[in-house]
C-alpha cells in the first residue's frame, strides 16, 4: 500500500505525482498488487491504470484503518507522499492499526523516521557520529520557550516538528517575532514541538542526496548547492547541481558524512535527503536536517542527472541491492554506478505574490514558492539565463524590472538586505551601477562566486551595446546563455537582422543528452537539453538521439506550477504522450518543470528540457523537422503558455494541431467573443469593451454597479474582480492592465447566480459533452476555487439540455477540435454565456477520474484525426457522486483575505467520492483540511438578503446539540424565530468580540457571508483568526447548506470507502 501526499500545496507540489507514480509502475513491474490511497485527482498516480486499488479518500487515520481492513495489504511504503504520507505512517504505528494488520513498514521504520523527524533525538544521533549540528532546544510551550531563548539569545530560528516546506518556523530577531512564530509552530507541529536553535544565517547551504540499499551499498546521486545563504527555505532558493563551490577535500568529506548520517539514522533502503551548512568565514560545517524519504530536491536530483531515484528507491523497498538493478538511462550500467554530469543545471524557484497583495514578499525559513523551473547548460551563465527565462515572468535575461529603474545606489543596498524572489536582479541592478562585488557579497550573503559570474554577464551587456555583432560575438553570447530577445534589447540590431545572421551563418543549437554518465556510455532515451558551446567540435545531435524518421508530434507543457497553471495540465500533457504511443506516433515533449511526471524519462519519446518561449520552442520544431514527419504540435493541454506561443508558430509554418489559431483568438479576444455569442443568439450578461482608460471614462455613466472585469489572454482569472463603484473602478484601471495592450471586459456582475462549467470534446462535427459540473458557491468566483459537484446537484432537466445544445453550438461555430470549457451562469431562470476556453481545462483530470474514461487521451486523438465515433465515446450512467474542493495557502499568508472572488487563489485540489452528495462533500472537507465539528459552538453572521435562509439551517443545527452564537443583527433576526441565539460584538464593537472567543478556541464553525466591499473589511479579523486557529469556515449559503448535511450525516452514518476501479463497475 502507497500513501500520496494529497493535494498541492506550498512545501509538497506535484514531484510526489512524480515520485508515487515512479513507485506504482516500479512495484507492479515486479508483480506486487498495488493499493494507491490519495486524495488529489489531478494527479497522474491517481489514474485507474496506475495501481490495482486506487482509493481517492481522505488521508486520515480512520478512513486508511478502513482500507488496510479491506485489502489487507502485507505492507506499507511511507517515503513516497512528503511528509503527509510519513505523518501518517507513524500514527498508523503508534496506534497499533500496522501491528493489528500485520503490515510492514517499508521504505523507511518508524524509528528511522522518528530519528530524522524528532529534532531532539536527531541532534543525539548526530552528536553520537562525531557531526556538528547548530546550537538547540527543544521546547514543548511558550514557557519552555522563554528559557530556551535565555541560553541561546537573538537571533534564532524556530524549525517545528513534521511539518513540510518549514511551515510555521522562521526566524526571530525580537520578542515580538519569537512569540508569534514559536505559538504558530506549536499549533502547527502534530507533536506540538518546536526547536529554538542558533542561528546560522548567512552560512552557505548545500544537499546532498543519498541512497543506500540493504547490503549498505550508498551512492550519491547529486550534490546540490543553494546560491541563496542560510536564512531562506531551500524550496524558495535558487540552486545549482553540481555544487559549484566546494573545494574537491570539502566535497568529500560532505559526501562521507551524508552517507554516515543515513547509518546512523537507520535508513535502510532508498532515497533520502541530508542538508548542510558551511560557514564562510571559516569553513566550520553543520548539519542542518535529514529527509528519511523522495523529497521536493530528490525530483530535483532526478531531472538533474537522469537517474530516477522514486523508481529506484521503490525497488530497493522491496529487497533489490543497487547492483542488481539497471540504470534505465543506460541500460548497460548498474544503479549502483554513481551518476556524474558534465553541465550545469540550475532551479529557480516560481512564486505567486501578485495573486496576493497584502503579503510580506520577504522570504525566510517558511517555505513560499507554488513551483520551480529547472534550466540546463554547459557553464553557469548559460544555465541561469536559460532558467530566468523559463520562469515565465516576461524575462529575457538579467533586464532591469521596473522597481529598480531610477533607484538610487543608498536604496538598492538597503533592499539587498532584505531576502525576496529573485534577488539575483537586484544583485545585477548593484552591479550595472558600480557597487563593488565585494559589498553586494558583504550585504547580501551571495558567494563572491556567483556574484562575479553575475558581474561577467553585466560586462557582456556592456560589450553588446558598444560593439557590432559579427559572428564570433553571436556565439560567444550565446554560449554564455543570452537569449536573441536580450541581444536584440542590448545591440543596435532588429530582430530581422539577427534572424538573417543565424541564417545566413547556419548557427543553430545543439542538443546535448542527459545521460547520468557524462557520456561514458550511450544514453538509451533521448532526453535533451540545448548549448551553443562549442558549436565547432560538437555535433548537432549524439549519435545514440539523432532526430528520427518516424511520424512524430510535439506536446508543448505548462512550464512551473503556479497559481491558475498547475498539475491539471500536466497531467493532460502525459496522457497526449500515452495517447501518441498508442497511434504509434514519436511523442516529443518541451517543458522546464521538474517537479512533473510529464518530464519524467520514461513519459515521452523524447524530452526536451528547454524554456517554453519562442526561441526555443522554434528551434526544436526546425530541429525535428530535419528528420521524419512533423505532423504538428499540441498547444491546447498545458494551459495558457503554449496557447501564447500559437501565433507565432503559425508564423513560422509549424502546424497547430486541433482547433486552429483563429478560433483560438475569437475565444480569446473579449471583441470577438462578444460579437460570436450575439450570432449565436445566446445570452450574454450586459458588457463593455474598453481598450484604454479614456474609453472607461465614456461608459461610466452607463455601468450599473457591481460589475466583473475580466481581461483578454489571462490564466486563472488573473487580474479579474468584482468591482462595487465608481471609485474602485477607477483605482484598477489604474493599475498596469492595459500594459499588454489587449481589451477589458466589463460585465454586470450576475449576484447570487449559479455558476456551472462544462467541458466537451469535439471532433469538428460531433460534440462529447464530458461533463456538466455545478458550482457550489454562488457566481463570482473563479471556478478553480470554487467547490463543485458532478452530477449536478439542483440543475433541472431542461437547464442541462440548455447548457448541452449550447456547447455544442459554440464547439461547432467555432470548429473546435479536441477540448473546449464554457462557464455558463443560471439566474431567474435565464442562462447567461460568461465564458469560452479552446483548451483544456483544470478540470478535466477531475472528471476523468469521475467518469472513468481517458478524457485528454480521446482528445489527443481527436485532434489527430479520429472521430469519436470511431472512439466509441459514450456518456456512462453515474452511480456515484463526486465533489471537487479546492485547496488554499492562506496559512502561509495570514494577511490575506479568505474570501474568495473572481481570480484564482487555490494551489490545488482534492476530491470526494460517495453514493451520495453529503458524504461525498464531507470527505471533500476532510481532504481539504476543513474539519467540520460534530459539536460545539456555530458563529453566524450573515448579509440581509442570507436572512431567511439561514431560519432552517439554525433550528437543524440547535437539533444537532450546536449552541449559536451571533452579531446583533443576525441574532436579533433569528430569535424572531424563537431560535436561541448568543449576542457576541464585531471587533469594531468593543470587547468581548468575536475574534475573541476565536482565539480562545471557543467557536468551532463559522458562517459568514458578506454583501459589498464594506462588510468585507469589517469582518476580515474574523477570518484572519479563523485561519490562524484553523476553524473551518464558510463564506456562502450554499456552502453553509451542505456542510450542515454533511454534519448531519456524520453523526449518523459511517464512512464507506471504495476503489476508483469498483465505482466504474457499479
Amino acid at each position: 500500500m502507497i500513501i500520496g501526499a494529497g493535494p498541492i500545496v506550498i512545501g509538497q507540489a506535484c514531484e510526489f505525482d512524480y515520485s508515487g507514480a515512479q513507485a506504482c509502475k516500479a512495484l507492479k513491474e515486479e508483480g506486487y498488487k498495488v493499493i494507491l490511497v490519495n486524495s488529489n485527482p489531478a494527479t497522474i498516480m491517481t489514474d485507474p491504470e496506475m495501481a490495482d486499488s486506487t482509493y481517492i479518500e481522505p488521508l486520515e487515520l480512520n478512513t486508511l484503518e478502513n482500507i488496510i481492513c479491506k485489502e489487507k495489504p502485507d505492507a506499507l511504503m511511507s517515503t513516497m507522499g512528503g511528509q503527509t504520507a510519513l505523518n501518517l505512517s507513524i500514527e498508523l504505528e503508534e496506534k497499533q492499526i500496522l501491528k493489528k494488520y500485520s503490515i510492514e513498514l517499508i521504505g523507511a521504520k518508524s524509528s528511522v523516521i522518528e530519528k530524522a523527524e524528532n529534532r531532539q533525538l536527531f541532534k543525539k544521533s548526530m552528536k553520537k557520529i562525531g557531526l556538528n549540528t547548530p546550537k538547540g532546544i527543544i521546547i514543548k510551550n511558550f514557557k519552555e520557550a522563554k528559557h530556551a531563548l535565555k541560553r541561546i539569545g537573538f537571533p534564532v530560528i524556530i524549525r517545528p516538528s513534521y511539518t513540510l516546506g518549514g511551515a510555521g518556523g522562521g526566524a526571530a530577531k525580537n520578542n515580538k517575532e519569537f512569540e508569534i512564530i514559536v505559538k504558530k509552530g506549536l499549533s502547527l507541529s502534530p507533536i506540538s514541538e518546536v526547536l529554538i536553535e542558533e542561528s546560522v544565517i548567512g552560512w552557505k547551504e548545500y544537499e546532498m542526496e543519498v541512497v543506500r540499499d540493504k547490503k549498505d551499498n550508498c551512492i550519491i546521486v547529486c550534490s546540490i548547492e543553494n546560491i541563496d545563504p542560510m536564512g531562506v527555505h531551500t524550496g524558495d532558493s535558487v540552486t545549482v547541481a553540481p555544487a559549484l563551490t566546494l573545494t574537491d577535500k570539502e566535497y568529500q568529506k560532505m559526501r562521507l558524512d551524508s552517507i554516515k548520517v543515513l547509518k546512523e539514522i537507520g535508513v535502510e533502503t532508498g532515497g533520502s535527503n541530508v542538508q548542510f551548512a558551511i560557514n564562510p568565514k571559516n569553513g566550520k560545517s553543520i548539519v542542518i536536517e535529514m529527509n528519511p524519504r523522495v523529497s521536493r530536491s530528490s525530483a530535483l536530483a532526478s531531472k538533474a542527472t537522469g537517474f530516477p531515484i522514486a523508481r529506484i528507491a521503490a525497488k530497493l523497498a522491496v529487497g533489490y541491492t543497487l547492483d542488481e538493478l539497471k540504470n534505465d538511462i543506460t541500460i548497460v550500467t548498474p544503479a549502483s554506478f554513481e551518476p556524474s554530469i558534465d553541465y550545469i543545471v540550475t532551479k529557480i524557484p516560481r512564486f505567486t505574490f501578485e495573486k496576493f497583495d497584502r503579503t510580506d514578499k520577504s522570504l525566510g525559513t517558511s517555505m513560499k514558492s507554488i513551483g520551480e523551473c529547472m534550466a540546463i547548460g554547459r557553464n553557469f551563465k548559460e544555465s541561469f539565463q536559460k532558467a530566468i527565462r523559463s520562469l515565465e515572468i516576461g524575462l529575457s535575461g538579467f533586464e532591469t524590472i521596473e522597481d529598480y529603474k531610477n533607484k538610487s545606489k543608498l536604496k538598492l543596498l538597503e533592499q539587498l538586505k532584505v531576502n525576496f524572489p529573485n534577488k539575483f536582479l537586484l544583485i545585477a541592478e548593484c552591479l550595472r551601477k558600480n557597487i563593488s562585488i565585494q559589498k553586494v557579497c558583504k550585504i547580501s550573503g551571495f558567494d563572491f562566486w556567483y556574484v562575479n559570474q553575475i558581474k561577467e554577464i553585466v560586462e557582456i551587456e556592456n560589450q553588446i551595446k558598444n560593439s557590432k555583432m559579427t559572428k564570433d560575438l553571436y556565439i560567444k553570447l550565446k554560449s554564455e546563455g543570452f537569449s536573441d530577445k536580450r541581444i536584440i534589447q542590448l545591440s543596435k540590431n532588429s530582430e530581422k537582422e539577427i534572424k538573417r545572421l543565424k541564417k545566413k551563418l547556419k548557427i543553430r543549437p545543439h542538443f546535448r543528452n542527459i545521460d547520468t554518465c557524462s557520456a561514458e556510455f550511450p544514453s538509451k532515451t533521448p532526453y535533451l537539453y540545448s548549448s551553443y558551446s562549442n558549436l565547432d567540435s560538437s555535433p548537432h545531435y549524439e549519435e545514440e538521439s539523432k532526430v528520427s524518421a518516424r511520424k512524430k508530434v510535439i506536446i508543448i507543457g505548462g512550464g512551473p506550477n503556479r497559481i491558475g497553471q498547475g498539475i491539471e495540465f500536466d497531467y493532460c500533457c502525459v496522457h497526449a504522450a500515452y495517447a501518441l504511443k498508442e497511434l504509434n506516433i514519436e511523442s516529443i515533449m518541451i517543458n522546464c518543470n521538474p517537479e512533473t511526471v510529464s518530464t519524467d524519462f520514461d513519459t515521452s519519446d523524447r524530452l526536451y528540457f528547454e524554456p517554453l518561449d519562442n526561441e526555443s520552442v522554434i528551434e526544436i520544431c526546425k530541429a525535428e523537422k530535419t528528420n521524419g514527419n512533423l505532423i504538428g504540435v499540441i498547444v491546447q493541454l498545458g494551459g495558457q503558455t503554449p496557447l501564447k506561443l500559437a501565433k507565432f508558430l503559425i508564423e513560422n509554418n509549424i502546424k497547430i494541431l486541433g482547433t486552429s489559431f483563429d478560433s483560438i483568438d475569437l475565444a480569446e479576444d473579449r471583441n470577438r467573443f462578444k460579437k460570436l455569442i450575439s450570432e449565436l443568439d445566446l445570452n450574454q450578461p450586459e458588457n463593455f469593451i474598453i481598450n484604454n482608460p479614456s474609453e472607461a471614462k465614456k461608459i461610466l455613466k452607463k455601468i450599473q454597479f457591481p460589475v466583473v472585469v475580466r481581461p483578454s489572454y489571462v490564466l486563472g482569472g488573473r487580474a479579474m474582480k468584482i468591482i462595487y463603484n465608481s471609485k474602485e473602478l477607477n483605482s484598477y484601471l489604474k493599475s498596469k492592465i492595459f500594459e499588454n495592450k489587449n481589451s477589458i471586459l466589463i460585465d454586470k456582475f450576475l449576484n447570487d447566480a449559479k455558476e456551472v462549467d462544462v467541458d466537451a470534446i469535439s471532433d469538428g462535427k460531433e460534440v462529447f459533452v464530458c461533463g456538466i459540473l455545478e458550482h457550489i458557491e454562488e457566481a463570482g468566483i473563479h471556478s478553480g476555487d470554487s467547490a463543485c459537484s458532478l452530477p449536478p446537484l439542483t440543475l433541472t432537466s431542461k437547464n442541462i439540455k440548455y447548457i448541452k445544445a449550447a456547447t455544442k453550438k459554440i464547439a461547432t461555430k467555432l470548429r473546435i477540435k479536441g477540448f473546449i470549457n464554457i462557464q455558463f451562469a443560471i439566474k431567474d431562470n435565464q442562462i447567461f454565456i460568461i465564458e469560452v476556453n479552446p483548451r483544456a481545462s483544470r478540470t478535466i483530470p477531475f472528471i476523468a477520474k469521475s467518469i472513468g474514461v481517458p478524457l485528454a487521451k480521446i482528445a489527443t486523438k481527436v485532434m489527430l484525426g479520429k472521430s469519436l465515433k470511431n472512439l466509441s465515446v459514450k456518456n456512462k450512467k453515474l452511480n456515484h457522486v463526486t465533489i471537487k474542493e479546492s485547496v488554499f495557502p492562506f496559512d502561509r499568508f495570514p494577511r490575506e483575505d479568505i474570501v474568495l472572488g473572481p481570480e484564482m487563489k487555490s494551489t490545488g485540489e482534492v476530491m470526494g467520492i460517495d453514493s451520495n452528495y453529503p458524504m461525498a462533500f464531507v470527505k471533500s472537507q476532510i481532504s481539504s483540511g476543513n474539519y467540520l465539528p460534530e459539536k460545539g459552538n456555530v458563529f453566524i453572521s450573515v448579509k440581509d438578503e442570507d436572512k431567511e435562509n439561514i431560519i432552517l439551517m439554525a433550528q437543524i443545527l440547535i437539533s444537532l446539540n450546536f449552541k449559536l452564537i451571533g452579531t446583533i443583527g443576525t441574532a436579533n433576526f433569528l430569535k424572531k424565530y424563537s431560535i436561541e441565539v448568543k449576542i457576541i460584538n464585531k471587533v469594531n464593537e468593543g470587547k468581548p468580540h468575536i475574534v475573541g472567543l476565536i482565539e480562545s478556541k471557543k467557536i468551532d464553525l463559522i458562517i459568514n457571508t458578506t454583501q459589498d466591499s464594506q462588510s468585507l473589511k469589517d469582518s476580515h479579523s474574523i477570518r484572519r483568526a479563523a485561519i490562524r486557529y484553523k476553524v473551518p469556515y464558510v463564506t456562502t449559503i450554499a456552502a453553509a447548506k451542505l456542510a450542515i448535511t454533511g454534519i448531519n450525516i456524520m453523526k449518523n452514518k459511517k464512512f464507506e470507502v471504495q476503489s476508483i476501479q469498483e465505482y466504474y463497475k457499479l
